[in-house]
């Protein structure tokens, strides 16, 4: 089955023309002559990037998905590539829905009519790895129903040790291969897929933004039932909204869409900056209007964690920025252990101010920071800065949300928007406000550990008495050993010396 797999995918390499991208690299144009023996390859008409991300579409959803998450890893790739592979959109037919209803019943171990009063047969909604129903519950509630794709997991496990494989060649015979960390990307993306497929993991992600943003005029996150969710099924708040991208529709509906961009940057910076716990899949597709206004989530599959170390190294970067010092950003990379112990700071220094200073004689509608991050990108991989898989995702959204924001309104000026934030966000981690939750934040543990201050005081000077008298007694014995060894020495000399004389009482 895997050889099989395996050839299809080299077929539709050589059909693409992707052997093309290969031979690129200087080292192995050599083998273009050979290649070009091949009776089915293809002519290339079209742009690299464009027929890598034909060929991944045509290869199945989970390259499709592949593609997807590769293209947010602008570190590692050209422009051209993350651009296009962009554009991958997960779509693929629905599967049979006895199969969905055979699910159920399995799960449930009941007939389906026992379960809800009434189940929506036609799927309204299918991605790679799951489709969605609507139902009814026996209390009358409306529900959405996420089920995971009949025997999905053997389809992805071959597909990602295919992926492997071909990491690991291509990082042994592709001098840019071991550069790009191949194989860590495919680590990276099976990581991803083992979260998805887990729908409970997936429901408690949905149960946690959901408390993060219950009483929110901004956000209306849908309640999980956690009573009919299983591994394989997820059972959700039914939610009723327009699509985001139908700007038209909402415009007739009257909703404020310049008010609506505003709102999806307060919503991303309030969830990155004061929860640390962000969606990190807001593209239009998972994203809907309400007829209040307020932005409606959907599809919590991929959700990224900032922790505290991660503020303060966005804290000292922001701080950097906003007041020029390109030097303390360079600094600040060296020493989180991102960029090499031997990078020249200078030379550091000088790229990212290259990157940073013309955005400083802009006006602020004009600045994209999607632009700035690519060549942010850019820089760190000349400098072979690790990029951290956390802070990828966080870019990945920031670039989701600029778009998103951009389309519903041209004008948006993201810079403007978002300062107020990182400003008030920035004096909670730096300033007073910062050292008042901080002590905050500990005081419980002091007034636990307060009562034992005294014992560990006294067992820490018991420790270092004991310590002493060990350090004392060792001296003591050293020089009782060394005493020893002179009145050793002194014996054989006085021995020697009465032998010496009574040889001479004797012959003289």
């Amino acid at each position: 089955m895997l050889i099989f797999r395996f050839l299809k995918i080299i077929l539709i390499g050589f059909r693409f023309g992707l052997d093309d991208i290969l031979l690129s690299h200087p080292r192995l144009r050599l083998l273009r002559p050979v290649f070009t023996l091949v009776p089915f390859r293809a002519r290339l008409k079209l742009p690299r990037a464009v027929r890598l991300r034909l060929a991944l579409e045509k290869l199945g959803p989970i390259f499709v998905k592949f593609g997807q998450m590769l293209s947010t890893r602008r570190d590692l790739l050209a422009q051209d590539f993350a651009d296009e592979l962009a554009k991958l959109q997960d779509q693929v037919p629905p599967f049979p829905s006895n199969l969905a209803i055979a699910t159920l019943e399995k799960v449930y171990e009941k007939p389906i009519d026992e379960v809800f009063s009434k189940f929506q047969k036609e799927p309204v909604a299918s991605a790679s790895v799951a489709q969605v129903h609507f139902a009814t519950l026996h209390d009358g509630t409306k529900v959405a129903i996420k089920i995971l794709r009949p025997d999905i997991a053997p389809v992805i496990a071959h597909d990602i040790a295919l992926m492997e494989t071909g990491a690991w060649l291509l990082e042994a015979i592709w001098p840019d291969g071991k550069r790009l960390k191949l194989r860590q990307v495919v680590i990276e993306f099976a990581r991803h897929l083992a979260d998805e497929l887990d729908l409970v993991r997936e429901a408690s992600n949905c149960s946690q933004l959901r408390r993060n943003f219950l009483d929110s005029s901004l956000l209306f996150v849908p309640e999980v039932y956690w009573d009919y969710c299983h591994s394989e099924v997820m059972v959700m708040e039914r939610v009723q909204g327009i699509p985001i991208s139908h700007v038209e529709v909402l415009r007739k509906h009257g909703i404020d869409i310049p008010q609506l961009a505003r709102v999806g940057v307060e919503i991303f910076f309030t969830q990155v900056f004061r929860d640390g716990y962000f969606h990190a899949d807001m593209h239009p597709g998972n994203i809907f209007v309400g007829l209040d206004g307020r932005y409606i989530a959907i599809d919590f599959g991929i959700m990224g964690t900032l922790s505290d170390e991660d503020k303060n190294y966005l804290a000292q970067n922001f701080l950097g920025f906003f007041r020029r010092d390109y030097r303390r950003v360079a600094q600040a990379h060296i020493e989180a252990g991102w960029a090499p112990r031997n990078t020249r700071v200078n030379d550091f220094e000088a790229s990212i101010r290259a990157v940073c200073e013309p955005i400083f004689d802009k006006p602020l509608k004009e600045i994209y920071f999607g632009r700035v991050l690519l060549r942010l990108f850019q820089v760190s991989r000349q400098f072979n800065v690790e990029i951290q898989p956390q802070l990828v995702l966080l870019q990945k959204t920031l670039l989701n949300i600029e778009g998103l924001g951009r389309d519903l309104d041209p004008d948006l000026d993201l810079w403007k928007t978002a300062k107020p934030f990182l400003e008030s966000w920035m004096s909670e981690q730096m300033g007073w406000r910062g050292l008042e939750s901080h002590i905050q934040k500990e005081a419980p543990n002091w007034a636990k550990m307060l009562p034992e201050i005294p014992r560990l005081i006294h067992y820490q000077l018991g420790q270092e008495r004991a310590q002493i008298m060990e350090e004392r007694l060792t001296e003591l014995v050293a020089q009782e050993k060394k005493q020893s060894r002179l009145l050793a020495l002194v014996a054989v000399l006085l021995a020697a010396l009465l032998a010496a004389l009574v040889f001479t009482q004797l012959y003289i």
